[in-house]
């Protein structure tokens, strides 16, 4: 693997802040700064309108009504014209903030080209900056129309991003050739053993021709992401050959002789930098935070010996694809990231030439449009361009909560692996329950354990002091001892935070009782561990029953095939797709729970971290996807997708159904996708469900989207009125899904011969409960490499349910076998 060319996006804050072009000093003023002096007067009502001078709300003169003359009139009228002039640097100035406008597909020309598209961006900013009295009497329309602008989009798209007021945008929104006009929002970051539990250990990877370093070689990923830390030894370049010359990316290195500064290479240097272990940020990709190096060491970190975290989970670990090289594009900052940055790295690496983007960070839900979203408008010109996206499904954990839902982004769901983190409390009577915990402290002897709803504190509740909220708890009631504490999902506190709660007041551990029961494994403050509420009552139990009960923490340890695996994780979200029902969502399951790979020793002096989330899960199926692309460089990113989706398992290690945390429920498509990834059988699906940029369009044309708003996405001849009606359902996608079956339905998949001549496949169904499905033809033969056939599934209802069901069809062959979902939800119109 190997990040060789990293290049910045710097940060603009929906709150207003300035972004500085890329290789500039980045800055973080909490307001965007006013053009001349004076303290912005602007209020806002309780409906959120601002109010601008005047008495109530009112102006000074009501429109049409004439000024008196007369000298003290005419003071009265610089007064007015000072309160005008002061409303409107308010509107354009402190109470503006980013927005990005976006036009569609970029041109993809010369500088000259791209330089004509800045003036014209120049030009519209002006056009919405002019008509105000400030700007005709001082003449500031371009000058504050260049200094709003942030970003302009030319690559992969059109568009650019700017600071304005409200009014301002809604007036951009109206202009000939933009497609929307969206604020700059805020979005969530979705945060070694794993790989061999997903069938892919080193040996299997040296006998493998599709596996060969050389075709990794070729693949160039590129994350979008906190950054990286170039020192890890994640991230060596040792045996690595010359970077793909194809690459048309600069690196991007950092203010010289400042903690921010690094040297790219093929891979990244290895030299062991201390010097900037107390800096926070860093003006540069150098990754302070430590998610960037996490996730892309997942995907294509090089192999490490004696991997560990403060002991646990030791051994060798790698990613999957350790010789494609990384492009890291860092987005995030400590205070999020935002929806302009998002688009910029996605408009650069278009034009640099990645073949693969991972995104593990997402929208919080409910999303948005697919064309108000940055991450569905960068992906769909990124597919366009032959860039597979892969993004996270986010960690809401409820039902229809799952995020990236454009059927041309690859979503992930996170799963479980084998391994555990187990922190055993004994009881004074010598029992040992069980618990999870990162925690390896040694306590050398048990000590008095009570309920943290005894040590309550002043004014608070037992129920609060349960919770171990901030100041919650007497001192002189826990010192010295283990408490016990409660987390609900509702607590508005982390876990961790309960621990330095525990240890300020003086007590010596803490079990912490966990309703979610989502198995996250976190290191504490002091030695602690986590149980569910089963395990935590027979605790309370233990301890009321006796009159000085006593316990003792041990230390985390590391235990391989201790569970049944995988799992969907608990706090993975779950379809159905609440943009459009039709396309199933999440695409596929990974490896997402207490996962070891690189960090950033910023903050923490540690070169490897255990971080759990679909965060985690994305760039597994990222590292899956660059051997597919390494092994079969011509796919499409649709190609890549299906060859993913449809061999992907549905049994667990045990041959037993794929279940959900916490309670043990058989996990559905909504949970899972198609299945939990398997990245052997991924390198030869034998048949592949493809897509490309014109089904795309024709399912736009499906949902909302019309001539007009078609021809501005693609900038071409698209129209919807030359197209066949036809539904969302009807894109050629490796899964099915009919959200509103009334009677029958019926729905067709053309499949592209990608294995040997003469291949011949038969269908198995497997029937959603109360639905009669039939396919038709029920085999298919194909006489040549890449040859098409296209199959009919059949829906009819026998028996309505109230709920979805679920089903799947098996197309399998001599030589590969892929399966397809199948989602159903009768329409109340069916049952009568």
């Amino acid at each position: 693997m190997t990040p060789i060319w990293i290049r910045r996006t710097v940060s603009t804050r929906s709150s207003g802040n300035l972004a500085i072009s890329m290789g500039l000093k980045h800055i973080e003023p909490e307001k965007v700064p006013c053009q001349l002096p004076g303290k912005c007067a602007t209020h806002e009502d309780e409906e959120g309108r601002s109010r601008k001078g005047g008495v109530n709300g009112q102006p000074l003169y009501p429109s049409g009504s004439g000024i008196p003359v007369g000298r003290d009139n005419m003071i009265f009228l610089v007064f007015y014209v000072f309160v005008v002039l002061l409303g409107e640097f308010c509107s354009s100035c402190s109470c503006a903030q980013v927005y990005v406008v976006y036009m569609g597909k970029g041109l993809q020309g010369s500088s000259e080209d791209r330089h004509d598209m800045l003036r014209l961006h120049h030009q519209m900013l002006t056009a919405v900056h002019d008509g105000s009295l400030t700007n005709w009497m001082l003449g500031l329309s371009m000058e504050k129309a260049e200094a709003s602008h942030v970003y302009t989009y030319s690559n992969g798209f059109q568009g650019f991003a700017a600071k304005l007021n409200k009014q301002q945008a809604m007036k951009l929104a109206n202009m000939p050739g933009v497609i929307s006009v969206f604020p700059n929002t805020k979005r969530s970051l979705h945060t070694t053993h794993s790989w061999d539990f997903m069938g892919l250990s080193v040996d299997a990877a040296a006998e493998l021709p599709e596996l060969s370093s050389k075709n990794q070689e070729n693949v160039i990923i590129g994350f979008i992401d906190t950054g990286i830390w170039p020192e890890s030894p994640s991230f060596r370049d040792h045996g690595m050959p010359p970077v793909p010359t194809r690459w048309r990316g600069q690196c991007q290195q950092g203010e010289a002789n400042s903690p921010s500064n690094f040297t790219c290479n093929r891979g990244y240097q290895t030299e062991e930098s201390g010097q900037s272990r107390n800096a926070i940020k860093f003006i540069s990709p150098r990754d302070s935070s430590g998610h960037g190096s996490h996730t892309a060491s997942i995907a294509a970190g090089r192999f490490v010996r004696n991997m560990n975290y403060r002991g646990l989970g030791t051994g060798g670990g790698r990613g999957g694809a350790p010789m494609a090289r990384i492009a890291a594009y860092k987005t995030c900052w400590d205070s999020g990231c935002y929806d302009a940055d998002i688009l910029a790295a996605f408009d650069d690496a278009i034009a640099d030439g990645v073949d693969i983007i991972s995104v593990s960070l997402g929208p919080d839900y409910p999303q948005g449009g697919y064309f108000t979203d940055a991450i569905s408008i960068g992906s769909f010109h990124a597919t366009s361009n032959g860039i597979l996206v892969v993004s996270s499904a986010g960690n809401a954990g409820r039902k229809g909560s799952a995020t990236n839902l454009a059927p041309w982004i690859l979503t992930v769901a996170a799963g479980t692996t084998d391994r555990s983190f187990p922190s055993y409390i004994r009881l004074a009577n010598g029992t040992l329950i069980m618990g999870e915990s990162l925690s390896t402290y040694h306590m050398h002897t048990s000590v008095r354990t009570i309920s943290a709803s005894v040590a309550n504190a002043g004014s608070f509740t037992p129920y609060q002091s349960s919770l171990c909220l901030d100041s919650s708890l007497n001192r002189t009631k826990a010192k010295g001892k283990i408490l016990i504490c409660h987390h609900t999902k509702g607590s508005s506190d982390s876990r961790v935070s309960k621990s330095m709660v525990v240890k300020e007041a003086g007590a010596l551990g803490m079990i912490l009782i966990d309703e979610m029961e989502d198995h996250v494994a976190n290191h504490f403050a002091l030695p602690a561990t986590v149980v569910g509420k089963a395990m935590g009552d027979k605790i309370l139990s233990y301890i009321s029953s006796t009159r000085c009960g006593r316990t003792m923490i041990l230390p985390a340890k590391t235990i391989l095939g201790s569970r049944e695996a995988p799992r969907v994780a608990a706090f993975s979200s779950r379809g159905p797709n609440s943009l459009t029902p039709e396309i199933l969502k999440p695409d596929i399951a990974a490896p997402g729970l207490n996962i070891l790979a690189a960090w950033s020793p910023a903050k923490e002096d540690k070169h490897f971290n255990i971080l759990s989330g679909t965060s985690m899960a994305c760039p597994h199926v990222t590292g899956i996807a660059a051997l597919v692309k390494g092994a079969y460089p011509s796919w499409s990113p649709s190609a890549i997708k299906s060859a993913i989706m449809t061999t992907a398992t549905v049994l667990g290690n045990k041959r037993n159904a794929i279940a959900t945390d916490p309670n043990g429920r058989t996990a559905t498509p909504f949970d899972f996708g198609s299945g939990f990834a398997d990245p052997i059988k991924a390198l030869n699906p034998g048949i592949i469900f493809d897509a490309h940029p014109e089904d795309y369009k024709s399912f736009l044309c499906s949902i909302v989207y019309d001539d007009h708003s078609l021809h501005l996405i693609t900038r071409d001849n698209s129209s919807c009125t030359d197209r066949a009606p036809s539904s969302a359902a009807a894109l050629n996608y490796p899964s099915i899904t009919i959200p509103n079956l009334k009677k029958s339905y019926s729905v067709t998949r053309t499949m592209t011969n990608v294995g040997c001549r003469g291949s011949a496949y038969h269908a198995l169904v497997s029937a959603p409960r109360g639905i009669n499905v039939t396919v038709t033809p029920k085999v298919l033969v194909f006489e040549n490499y890449g040859a098409k056939k296209t199959f009919t599934v059949n829906f009819h209802v026998d028996v309505p349910q109230r709920d979805h069901v679920f089903g799947s069809l098996l197309w399998h062959g001599k030589d590969a076998r892929l399966m397809m979902p199948l989602v159903v939800k009768v329409d109340t119109a069916a049952k009568a």
